[in-house]
């Protein structure tokens, strides 16, 4: 009985890690990257929409990005969505295409992004206790029901207590990782 939420448990753990490593890829780190902007909320006829639906984006060089809008009009709101983004990018743009310069990171930059990291990882990690809560809350409901004896429910509970301890040393892992990547370039 109480394998199906731990089960349950590490699913959403898996979603947790992999939401991290989707908001760590938007952390710049010198290099161009479409997974820099695509996110970018556009206010696009009064609806909030992802930059990559509204246009192609191409890395033509490592250290720029061309946005090409499917429709020319809406070139003026995907500058101001980028520039008024936490990258703190500058878009030049003619009437076709939007051209994003990525200069080299400052030493100060580099601090900034690994705080912004930092309080994403900090995200994943609450996204791993919250999800641990609702299990614990599942198993001892299980055993209160009496679908599960005490002795299963400490077995339970140990058992997602090491997925908890496996799941945040991944959270640790791929900051470690991803700070490296942001100090060494």
């Amino acid at each position: 009985m109480y394998q199906q939420t731990i089960t349950e448990a590490k699913q959403n753990f898996d979603k947790s890690i992999e939401h991290l490593k989707k908001e760590l890829g938007t952390l710049r780190t010198g290099r161009a990257s479409s997974a820099l902007v695509e996110n970018i909320q556009v206010q696009y006829y009064g609806t909030p929409t992802p930059l990559n639906q509204l246009a192609n984006i191409n890395i033509p060089e490592p250290q720029l990005i061309v946005i090409q809008p499917y429709d020319k009009g809406g070139i003026k709101d995907i500058e101001k969505a980028i520039s008024e983004s936490e990258l703190k990018l500058t878009p030049t743009s003619d009437s076709e295409v939007i051209r994003i310069s990525l200069p080299d990171l400052t030493e100060d930059r580099r601090k900034e992004l690994v705080q912004v990291m930092n309080q994403k990882l900090e995200e994943g990690r609450v996204a791993i206790r919250n999800t641990r809560e609702d299990a614990q809350k599942k198993i001892k409901q299980a055993e209160t029901d009496g679908a599960i004896s005490e002795d299963d429910k400490f077995k339970a509970e140990e058992e997602l207590g090491k997925v908890v301890e496996e799941f945040n040393q991944k959270v640790k892992e791929i900051g470690e990782a991803k700070e490296q990547e942001i100090m060494s370039l």
